[in-house]
């Protein structure tokens, strides 16, 4: 049987002293591309561990954003648990951490002080509101991020705001911190220095925010508009004659002509004041949202779907959970875990000719206080 293909990461060796989602998703990024992942958890287990027991009676969170890691379990408090993580870090080429701030310090592991006994490491700390500034010290998950940043009022209906319906907060943190320990491998390829990088929840929530936040500093804010768009018209959900709701996004006014000539049957609304730029349509989307909803009402889903293929226009089912289960779309990679394999959707990213392995989901402790091959043997990292 021929030798598995070289992952880019192999060799890395990653220490995450980790719990709950953002952290935990990066890494399991870095295990997915190779790198060996050691989990830092309490005696008592990350707790994502306890979020819910849908996964053959384990979290989902926690099967999700766990495979391929090794893990370790430490009583940071005490001199033993502090020697075994300083015998990891000794040997590890990246750090990944999302302890409260000050936490990291607390135990003796300050991250200057890791920077400077070891110039190469890569340094990754992931928190809610940063290192300075009022918030610094305070808790922060998911949803409070969702909220304080301002994301939660323009998520939902007018009736009030909404959370979005994933940790989106936790998981676009882990993205960006991911991306960027990517950047400081390579740059330490280049110069052989490693990095100390920050990433709090809410800056990253703040750059997301980008475009609704100039919208209201421009004086426009954005308004809650359920599943359509505040900027963009027809961008919404309609009803087909036979009770099917599908979402349409016409993105120019070139589209708008196509919709209008060949879904709506009247080309003269390709040049109709009220509707010939997307500007306009906005200002009078009652009328435009009208003029659609009938086009829809007088089709059934099937004559929707060629209508609309035709016109060369977006369109999607409002699908649930149902939905994407069965959906034709959907890969799926499975995964072993302590209570047997777990199906679930495949990263996104796919390299054709590569094939990735992915690694199992571990019990809390499973490989020990020092895992093998870390017991002072010499070890090849990456450049």
């Amino acid at each position: 049987m021929p030798d598995a293909p070289r992952l880019p990461l192999d060799g890395l060796l990653v220490v995450a002293i980790e719990q709950a989602v953002a952290a935990p998703f990066c890494t399991a990024r870095l295990a997915d591309a190779g790198a060996r992942v050691i989990k830092v958890e309490r005696p008592e287990g990350d707790f994502a561990r306890g979020y819910d027991d849908v996964a053959n009676g384990q979290s989902s969170y926690f099967v999700w954003l766990n495979r391929g890691k090794e893990s370790i379990a430490l009583d940071l408090s005490l001199a033993e648990g502090r020697a075994a993580l300083a015998a990891l870090v000794d040997e590890a080429d990246v750090l990944v951490q999302n302890l409260k701030p000050g936490a990291l310090e607390r135990l003796g592991f300050g991250r200057e002080e890791l920077r400077r006994a070891h110039p190469r490491l890569v340094v990754c700390s992931i928190s809610g509101y940063g290192d300075a500034g009022p918030l610094a010290e305070r808790k922060a998950y998911d949803l409070l991020v969702q909220a304080e940043s301002g994301l939660a009022s323009i998520t939902g209906g007018p009736e009030g705001p909404a959370r979005v319906g994933i940790s989106v907060v936790d998981i676009a943190t882990g993205a960006t911190a991911y991306a960027a320990i990517l950047e400081a491998l390579l740059a330490r390829a280049a110069t052989g220095e490693g990095a100390d990088i920050r990433v709090s929840m809410f800056d990253v929530m703040a750059d997301w925010l980008s475009v609704p936040l100039l919208q209201h500093e421009g004086g426009k804010s954005p308004r809650r508009v359920g599943l359509a768009h505040p900027s963009i018209a027809p961008y919404g959900v309609f009803s087909t004659g036979d009770g099917r709701q599908m979402l349409i996004s016409i993105q120019s006014d070139r589209e708008w002509a196509a919709l209008a000539r060949v879904f709506l049957g009247d080309a003269a609304l390709a040049t109709d004041p009220r509707f010939a730029t997307n500007v306009a349509r906005c200002a009078n989307r009652a009328a435009t949202d009208a003029a659609v909803a009938g086009a829809f009402a007088a089709l059934d889903a099937t004559a929707a779907v060629e209508r609309l293929a035709e016109a060369d226009v977006a369109f999607a089912f409002i699908n649930d959970m149902a939905g994407l289960s069965a959906h034709p779309h959907l890969r799926r990679i499975t995964v072993e875990t302590p209570a047997g394999p777990v199906a679930m959707p495949a990263p996104a990213a796919e390299f054709k000719g590569v094939p990735r392995r992915f690694g199992s989901v571990p019990a809390i402790g499973d490989h020990g206080a020092l895992p093998k091959g870390l017991e002072g043997a010499p070890r090849k990292g990456l450049p």
